[in-house]
């Protein structure tokens, strides 16, 4: 097969969650077990880094393998999902896996596949497992793709657990209360095995700490050590000032991703780096500075608050959930702008209603979908916004409707594209930013 006839086969064949939702969700383990056994087991083979949460898993993931890259060491990073090309879900210091070795693998596995009758995110496991194996990487960063107890990725014993938050999503799969949505994520945490936890709240603070009680792994909070004592802000990049509690040492960061949401990540990031440190991992303070100065082009990160143009401002953010999205209203209330203008796609499994009963009133708003089965189509999204007081116009696809809303749009305004991670990949970025304004 060529590259492109093994993806039409992936995407065919397997169950796709991102495209289907529900239905491709596996609730054990057996399927993963048994792909990884068929292979040799690549992942005992690995160091890794776990990474769990509702919201911030993707931002700690890649800037703790900025760090550990720049650190000197090979550094795999497997996330999910992609925005565009298949091959950023598996990376070597931000260097997507070769077409021909995901070409080579899925050939391999044609038979256990048939066999087994994996999910398409059980199958991508395997493969990045296998390929960070062969390739002998130091370490690797593993985000979870959904809860943790019950994820794929949950094979693996690694160096350090990290949950970044808790929050409402997912809630048909993962349970209906803060509490059960902490146990599922609280799954990653192993033996003897440190984590940081990111952000809680009273009812999942507890979830966490019977668990590492349980299993006597040593928990860190994000914010013990570290303290935020200042920050300056700029439309592609922000400043942290950094103190350090034990020693009072001040450190200042500069981090290209600009959303403020990223401070608390970074928090956890440094938690992270700090408990790495004290297991023998080498990463000297200058190469978590220099990383965090260009975490978007070491790993490949977009999708997080970037700024696509400034004649408006046009900003993409991968916000699909509460959670997510009211640490972006936080972060347009530190911005001045005239008129808000909101390009709107969602898909089908979040809760809408909670997500539009939070967006501005006084936005002009307007209804599109991506191109995937899961999507909300683009009409009844407009019509839930309705009913709640939000109204605008439904386009075919985002692109029209970015372009619809930059023709509407004045220079001080500010364009907002956000609601799934499959809209944003959509955008045709290029485009978008020499696209003439029909005024």
């Amino acid at each position: 097969m060529t590259y492109a006839e093994t993806l039409d086969y992936l995407f065919s064949r397997l169950p796709m969650y991102s495209r289907i939702g529900a239905a491709a969700y596996k609730t054990d383990l057996h399927n993963t077990i048994a792909l990884l056994a068929e292979i040799g087991n690549p992942h005992h083979r690995l160091k890794t880094i776990h990474v769990a949460g509702t919201n911030g898993k993707g931002s700690v993931s890649h800037m703790l393998a900025a760090i550990l890259q720049q650190a000197g060491y090979k550094t795999g990073l497997y996330t999910s999902p992609h925005l565009v090309d298949f091959r950023e879900r598996i990376r070597i210091n931000g260097e997507m896996i070769q077409e021909e070795n995901v070409v080579a693998f899925t050939e391999r596995m044609k038979k256990t596949i048939d066999a087994i009758e994996p999910s398409f995110f059980e199958l991508t496991v395997a493969m990045a497992f296998d390929y960070f194996a062969q390739e002998q990487v130091d370490i690797a960063v593993i985000e979870t793709g959904l809860g943790g107890r019950l994820d794929s990725t949950n094979v693996i014993q690694p160096e350090l657990s990290v949950i970044t938050n808790i929050g409402w999503d997912h809630m048909n799969l993962l349970g209906d209360t803060l509490e059960k949505i902490a146990f599922e994520k609280a799954g990653i945490i192993k033996p003897n095995t440190p984590v940081v936890i990111g952000e809680w709240l009273p009812e999942t603070r507890s979830v966490f700490e019977k668990r590492a009680l349980v299993l006597q792994a040593p928990i860190t909070w994000a914010g013990s050590n570290f303290r935020i004592k200042g920050t300056v802000a700029s439309p592609h990049e922000q400043q942290l000032d950094i103190t350090e509690s034990a020693t009072g040492n001040r450190i200042t960061y500069e981090l290209d991703l600009g959303g403020h949401y990223q401070q608390k990540n970074f928090l956890t990031v440094l938690e992270s780096v700090r408990l790495l440190t004290l297991r023998g991992w080498s990463i000297p303070p200058e190469a978590a500075r220099n990383a965090m100065r260009q975490v978007r082009t070491m790993t490949g990160f977009w999708g997080r608050w970037d700024l696509l143009r400034s004649d408006p401002v046009v900003r993409l953010d991968v916000t699909h959930n509460v959670h997510g999205l009211e640490a972006l209203l936080r972060q347009l209330h530190t911005l001045s702008y005239e008129n808000l203008h909101v390009v709107l796609g969602m898909v089908n499994d979040k809760d809408i209603d909670s997500f539009l009963g939070r967006l501005p009133r006084d936005a002009h708003y307007y209804f599109t979908q991506a191109s995937i089965p899961r999507a909300l189509p683009a009409a009844q999204l407009q019509e839930q916004a309705r009913r709640i007081g939000l109204s605008g116009t439904v386009y075919s696809n985002v692109n029209t409707a970015i372009q619809a809303a930059l023709n509407r749009s004045q220079k001080k305004d500010l364009v907002l594209v956000t609601g799934s991670i499959f809209l944003i990949g959509e955008v045709n970025r290029e485009a978008l930013r020499l696209a003439p304004l029909q005024k």
